[in-house]
């Protein structure tokens, strides 16, 4: 009987401490998902990812390469001054923005500042190639907008601005080349409002501007910063009389102190004042002063920057808002770029991490496939420049290598089948006939427009009604043709030739009937398939487009 207790007691125990383990461990395993949790919400805190945009020539590579050389990522800045010089910004790498000193194609990269790891992603300035910023600016957290102090807000700062508006994210507005003479800081203030609908909040003022220029007065610190030309900073701290203080006075010429005293007057009488929640809603912009080519005001924006600008917010799906700390890794895809490194021919799938963490070779549902699939060497930028990545956290841009399998929009997630918001695609503007002339090199020729049309820089169409198929390249800006000539000589090794076509817009068309394509490909219009295999009409004017659909009321013509 003892032996018999014995061995009851003996069970007992042993399923006593076999709970306790069971317990333990999911103590442990709730530990570890708790420290995970935590540390990816400090990682989050600690990231900025933003775009910078301006209108061409503001000095938007510039001002990136500034804020690279304060973070350490490169040594010296490389001003884009032409084929002599042999100096390149670090964000243009491709050999045709180092031949034209224009950047022709978005650049993401990484650098650490005051323990802030930062992401810039640098956006082509060009009106030809505003679609692969607005793609871009889909990956972007907040962006800078960047205006030359002597030309104010520019057509291309116009389109982006809205782009910003429609994204809802906050604005921030650099005010370049200070240390030339431009317009009236208070009238550059009046053309925000009047041209583009945001209020502004100057944290800072300029104190003259031109031959004139001595330096900003920090309205936060109060404080003025020294215009030095040698890049050192210099700080007068401001005593409690403001900048009646004697050290000013003797610093600055008697009618330049009227001025700013009369000008800081109005700012704080009848300027708006600093709200941060209307700046992370985007209907406040905080507006800095200073000069990119000079180095001056830079590493104030910056550091103002870091304390202002969000961190990763929640993105949307079609499940809801995936939370970046909450949510298992998850991201998408935002842009693709083909030969980065033109000794492997590789091809670039650029991933803006959303949520969780990403760990190198993990393993992804590829949500528009439904496939399970590996992600083994993952790559962070400066720009042409990459290194392996062990891991990435929300903000962070990551490198995919692709094999063909990614298309720009795809959602890559550790679980579930959501589908991050659609990047919008925009229709061409131009349109061409493109021939190979060198019929030997067939498969090169069809890689490339294949590759091409991948990143987004062109969209194929087929005509097929005739015997005789021809390809039709179309762009959003005329100056995308010069780089598909370019990138497929001097990438694949193909010559061609592009004849220019007359037609202004495509129209995608669909109809619950069947369709008369002879009526629809006329002298004026010209009936094409896309790469989906889908009915497009190439018009030639609104007038044309609007006869055919007078002609045709069955059919629809979408954008």
């Amino acid at each position: 009987m003892s032996c018999f207790l014995l061995i009851i007691y003996d069970i007992l125990e042993f399923a006593i401490i076999k709970r306790e383990t069971i317990n333990n461990f999911g103590l442990r395993k709730d530990a570890s998902m708790d420290n995970l949790k935590e540390l990816i919400a400090n990682e989050v805190k600690h990231r900025r990812t933003f775009a910078i945009i301006s209108h061409p020539d503001a000095g938007k590579t510039t001002l990136t390469e500034k804020l690279l050389l304060f973070g350490g990522a490169i040594r010296l800045a490389g001003a884009v001054k032409g084929r002599k010089s042999k100096k390149y910004a670090t964000s243009d790498w491709m050999e045709i923005e180092k031949e034209r000193g224009i950047s022709v194609t978005s650049s993401a990269m990484q650098f650490i500042y005051q323990d802030n790891k930062i992401n810039i992603l640098d956006t082509p300035g060009h009106q030809d190639f505003s679609e692969d910023t607005y793609r871009t600016l889909a990956a972007a957290d907040s962006a800078v907008m960047l205006l030359d102090a002597a030309k104010g807000v520019e057509t291309q700062t116009i389109k982006l601005f809205k782009t910003c508006r429609m994204r809802g994210i906050p604005i921030f507005t650099f005010i370049n080349k200070m240390d030339r003479h431009g317009k009236d800081p208070l009238d550059l203030l009046q053309e925000l409002e009047d041209v583009l609908g945001i209020r502004s909040c100057p944290l800072n003022w300029p104190i003259g501007m031109g031959s004139e220029f001595k330096g900003i007065f920090d309205r936060q610190h109060n404080r003025i910063e020294l215009y030095n030309k040698d890049d050192s900073r210099k700080f007068i701290e401001v005593a409690e009389n403001g900048i009646e203080d004697q050290r000013i006075k003797e610093i600055i010429n008697p009618d330049l102190h009227q001025r700013l005293s009369e000008e800081l007057l109005l700012l704080d009488i009848a300027g708006d004042p600093y709200n941060e929640e209307k700046i992370l809603q985007g209907d406040l912009t905080p507006v800095f002063f200073g000069s990119a080519i000079s180095n001056f005001g830079v590493q104030s924006f910056l550091e103002h920057f870091l304390t202002l600008a969000p961190n990763p917010k929640a993105q949307k799906s079609n499940m809801g808002l995936i939370d970046p700390v909450l949510n298992d890794f998850s991201g998408f895809i935002f842009k693709i770029q083909a030969n980065m490194n033109p000794a492997h021919r590789d091809r670039i799938a650029f991933l803006r991490v959303c949520s969780g963490r990403f760990e190198r070779g993990m393993v992804v549902n590829h949500v528009r496939t439904g496939k399970k699939i590996k992600l083994p060497q993952p790559q962070q930028f400066l720009a042409q420049d990459r290194n392996i990545s062990e891991e990435a956290f929300p903000g962070d841009i990551v490198g995919l290598f692709d094999p063909g399998i990614y298309r720009i929009g795809d959602t890559l997630c550790e679980e579930g089948n959501f589908e991050f918001e659609k990047i919008p695609q925009f229709p061409p503007e131009h349109f061409a006939r493109v021939t190979n002339v060198d019929t030997g090199k067939y498969k090169q020729f069809q890689k490339g427009i294949n590759q091409l049309s991948e990143e987004g820089t062109i969209q194929i169409y087929r005509t097929f009604i005739d015997r005789t198929e021809d390809i039709i390249l179309g762009v959003v800006g005329q100056l995308q043709f010069e780089v598909f000539e370019h990138r497929l000589m001097a990438e694949y090794g193909v010559k061609i030739q592009l004849y220019h076509l007359p037609y202004q817009f495509a129209r995608w068309i669909k109809s619950d009937e069947p369709i008369d394509l002879t009526k629809l490909n006329s002298m004026r219009s010209l009936c094409v398939k896309d790469q989906e295999d889908q009915l497009v009409i190439l018009f030639e004017n609104e007038f044309n487009l609007r006869w055919l659909k007078d002609k045709n009321p069955s059919v629809r013509f979408d954008n």
